[in-house]
């Protein structure tokens, strides 16, 4: 069989502002967050949700930067890219911001599956600042916009299991200690995306751990999904379990219906297949589905409202058509932490691609019938099980290529707990001007002498960390 799957290097031209410095000051302003609920919500929901959101929330952003040194002024800038591409769909993916998918193309109609955002604009969305708006965005740490979302990543060339290459995205994510990777498998010949997710546990002790695979889309679309009651979050610190599609009189399965920003995580009924679809007047769109794993589905809109209008504008060009986003996630709703066993693992398997279903207008029962059905017709469910394990041992391959370089955390953490994570590399060799007081404080057992002048350094806070730190001698210098 010939391979006709392609990854290359390609920089993208777009206006820009810039990223900026990181805050050089340590996080110690307690989280606001507020995806919060109140006590007396709580009390009547089902009794894994209660567990979950009360599990772990996070009170700290420490050890990860602020990043607030982002500016509004835009001009043509290049960002690096990597293209995944077969004879039907091309993927660019942003491996120096986060990962991100930025766009998705179907290439025998020339259709933009995702929105496409044509600026570079961050704002103070994710969990320590900047983050911008478009594409698909893999969301690990805790509630919220991952602290990753502008930062680079690892990337690598490794085998695909159709003997093909596969694209590997890795990191070490800081708020919970955990590393994780982003497999991205394209078959020649497919219409769908794989996307192949591992978060490890190296630890002796369980971890909480968070993942929602975020997909903006435009917003002129209807977004359908295997449920008829949602978990609606609107930012008032209420969880409420509503009807689908309609809630309070209006159809909010339509994201232009709903006023205000809002969630709805649909509780998909346990044996139901994963999947959620944004499709326009005619039936046409994006479809994600996945392995059982990937529990929850949710549908975020900005709203009709002046707020939810002004935050698009800003976050983009005005003019510019609006988005909204499908999700899945680990839990039900994203306000929930899932527990993740001392050295253990979660993996799934995801699927993105066109869908060209029947218009979805209609009663509700119908229309998810008729887009399931198309869905399964293209893309049996079976197949997505097949996918994931023949994925699952490729997994563990090494990196044939190094595409892309991401931070030197990683190379510390494995340095200092002596891991084996095949597939996963953080070499001692990436280990930067950041990391290095710390791994002369892991030989030496103290920390090396600050620079006279300057900001300080980066602040760990983990507990093995903590014990170096109060074992070390009293004049250990450097400021952390």
């Amino acid at each position: 069989m010939v391979i006709v799957t392609t990854i290359r290097h390609e920089v993208l031209t777009l206006p820009a502002a810039p990223l900026g410095p990181d805050n050089p000051l340590p996080a110690l302003r307690p989280l606001d967050e507020v995806h919060r609920i109140e006590d007396r919500d709580r009390a009547g929901l089902p009794h894994d949700m209660a567990r979950q959101i009360g599990y772990a929330p996070l009170h700290s952003l420490l050890p990860a930067p602020v990043r607030d040194g982002y500016g509004r002024t835009r001009q043509d800038r290049t960002i690096d890219a990597l293209v995944l591409e077969n004879d039907r769909l091309r993927a660019t993916v942003l491996p120096g911001l986060g990962g991100r998918i930025a766009s998705l193309v179907h290439l025998p109609t020339g259709r933009e599956l995702l929105y496409r955002n044509p600026v570079f604009q961050p704002a103070n969305f994710a969990l320590n600042g900047a983050w911008f708006s478009g594409g698909v965005e893999w969301n690990i740490g805790a509630t919220g916009h991952t602290t990753l979302s502008c930062a680079p990543l690892h990337a690598a060339r490794v085998p695909a299991p159709d003997g093909g290459a596969m694209l590997r995205l890795w990191e070490w994510e800081r708020l919970r200690d955990l590393p994780f990777q982003v497999d991205l498998w394209l078959p020649d010949g497919s219409d769908f995306l794989h996307v192949g997710v591992r978060v490890r546990n190296p630890h002796e002790r369980p971890v909480p751990a968070y993942w929602w695979s975020n997909i903006a889309v435009p917003e002129e679309r209807r977004v359908l999904a295997p449920a008829e009651e949602a978990w609606n979050f609107g930012y008032e610190r209420r969880l409420r379990r509503v009807p689908v599609p309609a809630h309070d009189g209006v159809d909010r399965t339509y994201p232009l219906n709903s006023p205000y920003a809002a969630d709805y995580f649909y509780e998909v009924p346990d044996g139901r297949r994963r999947w959620i679809a944004a499709l326009d007047e005619h039936g046409d769109g994006l479809v994600q589905t996945s392995t059982d794993v990937l529990r929850g589905r949710k549908l975020f809109v900005w709203g009709s409202g002046a707020g939810g209008r002004r935050w698009q504008e800003w976050l983009t060009e005005p003019g510019t058509g609006g988005y909204c986003e499908i999700q899945a996630g680990l839990a039900r709703t994203q306000l929930e932490h899932v527990r993740l066993e001392a050295e253990s693992e979660v993996a799934w398997l995801e699927s993105y691609g066109p869908l060209d279903a029947p218009p979805p207008a209609g009663e509700w029962r119908a229309a998810v019938r008729r887009t399931e059905q198309r869905l399964e017709a293209v893309l049996p469910r079976a197949a997505v099980d097949a996918a994931y394990a023949a994925w699952k041992p490729y997994a563990d391959a090494e990196p044939e290529e190094i595409l892309s370089t991401g931070s030197g955390w990683g190379a510390l953490e494995v340095l200092r707990g002596g891991w084996k994570l095949p597939g996963t590399p953080f070499a001692e060799s990436a280990i930067g001007e950041e990391q290095e007081p710390w791994r002369h404080l892991l030989r030496a057992g103290s920390l090396p002498e600050p620079e006279p002048s300057g900001p300080p350094g980066p602040s760990l806070v983990a507990p093995h960390w903590r014990d170096l730190l109060e074992t070390a001698p009293e004049d250990s210098g450097r400021r952390v």
